[in-house]
Parts: C-alpha cells; sequence; structure tokens
C-alpha cells in the first residue's frame, strides 16, 4: 500500500471514531446544585431529594432528557435574619422544562420581607438562578 493509502485510511478510522464518540447516548440538560449562589442577592444552595416521581440521592448535577420535570428541593439558607424554626422548614416543588444542551442552576430565593412568618414557607422559593451551555449526554 502506498503512502496515500495509509493516510486516507487512518483519516477516515479517525473521522469514524469522532462520530462515532459522538453518538453515545442522546442529548440531555442538567440540573446542578454544584456552584453557590450569591448570598448578596439572597440566593442560598438547594438539595435535590425528588425528580417526579422517584426520591434521589443528593448529587452536585443530574442529567434529565429533555422534558417537563417536578423537582423537590430543600432549602439550605443559613442567614442570621431568618426566623423560622427548623420544624417550620421543609421543601417546595419546581416545575422545570430543561432542553438539551442547557445546564440550569438551582438556588433558594430567601424574602427577607417574610422571614418572620412561623409555619408558613413563604420565606423562600425555588429558582433557577443561572443557565450556561454544557455538551451533555445521556448515558446508555
Amino acid at each position: 500500500m502506498d503512502k496515500r493509502h495509509w493516510s486516507g485510511l487512518i483519516a477516515a478510522l479517525v473521522l469514524a471514531g469522532c462520530a462515532s464518540q459522538g453518538d453515545v447516548g442522546e442529548p440531555c440538560a442538567e440540573v446542578s446544585t454544584f456552584y453557590q449562589p450569591p448570598e448578596t442577592q439572597n440566593l442560598y444552595k438547594v438539595v435535590v431529594t425528588r425528580i417526579d416521581d422517584d426520591n434521589v440521592i443528593s448529587k452536585p448535577n443530574y442529567q434529565l432528557a429533555p422534558g417537563t420535570y417536578q423537582l423537590r428541593l430543600v432549602e439550605l439558607i443559613d442567614d442570621p435574619r431568618l426566623s423560622v424554626s427548623l420544624r417550620n422548614r421543609g421543601y417546595k416543588e419546581l416545575t422545570l422544562t430543561v432542553k438539551a444542551g442547557t445546564r440550569y442552576h438551582l438556588a433558594a430565593r430567601f424574602n427577607t420581607d417574610k422571614r418572620f412568618q412561623g409555619p408558613s414557607r413563604e420565606y423562600w422559593d425555588p429558582v433557577v438562578w443561572r443557565e450556561s451551555t454544557t455538551e451533555c449526554r445521556m448515558k446508555p
């Protein structure tokens, strides 16, 4: 075989390898609680405890197929202005529609005007505080 034939064969194999890497899994979105949200904007970390009807183990990122999900979040507000007892704290639900190639960063927005609400959970709301792009692929 001559040099040109080998070069063409190697190029074809490299391109085939690249194509097969990109074909691994379907495109997906990510829901993330990894980054610390800006407390200067009254945003605090949350933990995801449930996605749709499935309880989940807490982790910093979740890969999801594009679609709409019901997320159960627990706030981790650590602010001396919060006067709600631990027994009156709890989860909230967030309905989120996710698109492939997007990472959604979740947080708890501390409503400082409602920080003395007693048993009410009006003192916080689950929010997406930032969206970014990601090269996410679902693992088969």
